[in-house]
C-alpha cells in the first residue's frame, strides 16, 4: 500500500513539473509537445490523483472519474461569468480551470488518460507485486 501510494505521490509530482515545463521553456521544446503536453501530463496526474485516493478501486475506476473530472472542468469553460473568469485569471486558477472550451483538449486528456493507464496496469502493476 505505502509503496504503491508513493509511486501515485511521484507520479504526480512529476507530471506537475513536465507539465509545467512544457509551458515555462517553450522555446526549449518541439511546438508539438509545447501544444499537447500540458494537458496530457495534466489529465495523467489527475489519473494518478484518483488512484492515490482510491487505492483499493480498480483502474477502471480511476479512470472513470478522471475521465468525467477532465470533461467536467473542459465544459466548465463554455460558462463565461465574470465571477468564475475572475478565478481564471490568476495562476492556480487558470492551472485547475483553464482558460477557454476547445475539443482538441478532450483528445489530450484522452490521451493522457490512456498512457497513465498504461504506466499504471504494465509498470506499476509489476513493481507493486515484487516482493
Amino acid at each position: 500500500m505505502l509503496k504503491a501510494r508513493s509511486l501515485y505521490i511521484f507520479s504526480i509530482v512529476t507530471l506537475i513539473l513536465l507539465g509545467m515545463g512544457s509551458r515555462q521553456f517553450p522555446e526549449a521544446l518541439p511546438a508539438f509537445i509545447v501544444h499537447h503536453a500540458g494537458d496530457v501530463c495534466w489529465a495523467s496526474m489527475i489519473y494518478y490523483v484518483f488512484r492515490f485516493i482510491y487505492l483499493d478501486k480498480p483502474r477502471l475506476f480511476a479512470l472513470l472519474i478522471s475521465m468525467l473530472f477532465c470533461s467536467a472542468i473542459e465544459f466548465s469553460q463554455l460558462y463565461q461569468a465574470v465571477w468564475i473568469n475572475d478565478i481564471r485569471q490568476t495562476i492556480l486558477g487558470a492551472l485547475i480551470l483553464g482558460k477557454g472550451f476547445l475539443t482538441i483538449d478532450l483528445i489530450r486528456y484522452a490521451v493522457g488518460l490512456m498512457i497513465a493507464v498504461w504506466i499504471d496496469y504494465y509498470g506499476y502493476k509489476r513493481i507493486m507485486n515484487r516482493t
